[in-house]
């Protein structure tokens, strides 16, 4: 019987990585396509634990770079409105931290498109970040995505809304991450974008003033947290 000390111990939160293995092995998920993989980050961590990956992005050189980190893997250099795969193909589809980078204009069409590539009974696992939280805060300056994440979670609530998709799982989480520098953190943030490395370069005073307000300590040295928002979506038909 647990103790009321041990109930009042605070449980770690379940990060992304936990939260998607938990559904692809609720759904018995083998065939996973990761949306807007980068490079590779996702599928090298999926890959590892026996799921068959293929991801595709916009970008030549990510899809290299998503090449030689996962050769087991299948890349596709490719955009999420137009997914060059057969009806059918996958188990399951993630958008992680993608949606919000496919322009606002095709977003739901690149959510119709996963729907036509998912088998019968397959899930689509969206997560995005939102527009809040101290990470949000300290990255406003490179750049701000307020906009562009409210119109993902538009163009999302509304193709929910539209009857296509039933919702299996909704959660907002918080996202833990953890710098040794501000210096880690910027590179962090070119990964993802390189062409946010110049004014990352320009604004560092700014960087650096807002990185010492808004981060925590931590084991490795300060902490940022990120407010993300998560569905478990099926094709309603």
């Amino acid at each position: 019987m647990s103790t009321p000390e041990a109930l009042a111990v605070p449980r770690p939160v379940p990060q992304t990585g936990e939260r998607l293995l938990e559904i692809l092995t609720d759904r018995k998920a083998c065939n996973v396509l990761d949306i807007g993989c980068g490079h590779g980050a996702l599928s090298r961590s999926l890959a590892a634990k026996g799921f068959a990956m293929t991801g595709i992005d916009p970008d030549e050189d990510a899809v290299a770079a998503a090449r030689k980190a996962v050769p087991d893997a299948r890349f596709e250099q490719a955009t999420a409105e137009a997914l060059p795969f057969a009806d059918g193909s996958f188990n399951a589809a993630i958008f992680l931290n993608a949606l919000h980078h496919v322009p606002e204009a095709v977003m739901r069409q690149a959510l119709a498109e996963t729907r036509r590539v998912l088998t019968k009974g397959g899930a689509l696992i969206v997560v995005e970040p939102l527009a809040r939280g101290t990470f949000f805060e300290v990255m406003r300056p490179v750049e701000d995505e307020t906009e562009i994440r409210a119109a993902a979670l538009r163009a999302l609530d509304a193709d929910i809304a539209g009857g296509h998709w039933h919702v299996a799982r909704h959660d907002t989480y918080d996202r833990l991450s953890d710098f040794a520098a501000l210096e880690e953190f910027i590179d962090y943030l070119v990964a993802v974008d390189p062409a946010r490395k110049t004014v990352a370069q320009e604004r560092r005073g700014e960087l650096d003033a807002l990185f010492k307000a808004n981060a925590t300590a931590s084991e490795k040295g300060f902490r940022l947290i990120q407010p993300l928002t998560l569905y478990e979506l099926h094709p309603a038909n």
